[in-house]
């Protein structure tokens, strides 16, 4: 769908950049924030921010932006302000593009569930948040498995996040721990698991688990 809408808009870029900023209406970017979220040159992202405002996509306004910085091994947070862009709500054709743009498949959800099925023992992956178009969701993936290779699991999110265009809240659970943790009804599992999801993997776990919550 990538590809597609990319030749619609003339590039890939230009897609993940107003995913971006539809996905986080409130908030303002610099380029260098849009590059390093969508992992776009800042030179391209400079080019396509500059078509994106002559549109009336994006207007241009001062922010405060907070940034850590290293001194004497401690990490401290210090407050400038900066000029950068926010989503102009006004724009006329927002909801047409909300829907050509959000309203279709982030991403290739089979290639996803191979690529984390080589992340270790997968046994149950659940997508819901973004996926479902469920803003109220507390996960956007959730994944269950043993032997698992956490730091791939974060290195493959944080591509999708670019891809995507907004920051995915995810958890990860060793399955004895899931399966304690569901079965005790923790809400941050329930959650999920008792609304609306999308199942990427599932050998067997949620069978496991009472379907509804006690009364």
């Amino acid at each position: 769908m990538m590809d597609i809408l990319g030749k619609l808009f003339g590039s890939t870029a230009k897609v993940k950049i107003i995913r971006l900023f539809l996905l986080n209406p409130e908030q303002g970017f610099d380029a260098k924030d849009v590059a390093a979220r969508s992992r776009i040159p800042v030179a391209t992202v400079r080019r396509e921010i500059a078509a994106l405002e002559g549109a009336g996509f994006l207007k241009k306004k001062s922010f405060i932006q907070e940034i850590i910085v290293k001194k004497k091994k401690k990490e401290i947070i210090k407050k400038k302000r900066v000029q950068g862009f926010f989503f102009n709500a006004q724009f006329k054709y927002r909801d047409g593009l909300r829907d050509l743009v959000l309203d279709t498949e982030f991403v290739d959800m089979e290639n996803l569930t191979k690529k984390f099925k080589t992340f270790g023992k997968i046994k149950l992956v659940l997508a819901a948040g973004v996926f479902t178009r469920d803003p109220e969701s507390r996960l956007d993936l959730l994944i269950v498995g043993d032997n698992m290779k956490k730091s791939s699991i974060d290195t493959a999110i944080r591509t999708l996040e670019a891809e995507i265009g907004k920051e995915l809240a995810y958890a990860v659970f060793d399955t004895p721990d899931f399966l304690y943790r569901a079965n005790m009804y923790d809400k941050l599992i329930r959650d999920v698991i008792d609304y609306p999801h999308q199942k990427l993997v599932d050998i067997g776990i949620l069978d496991q688990i009472p379907k509804t919550s006690p009364r």
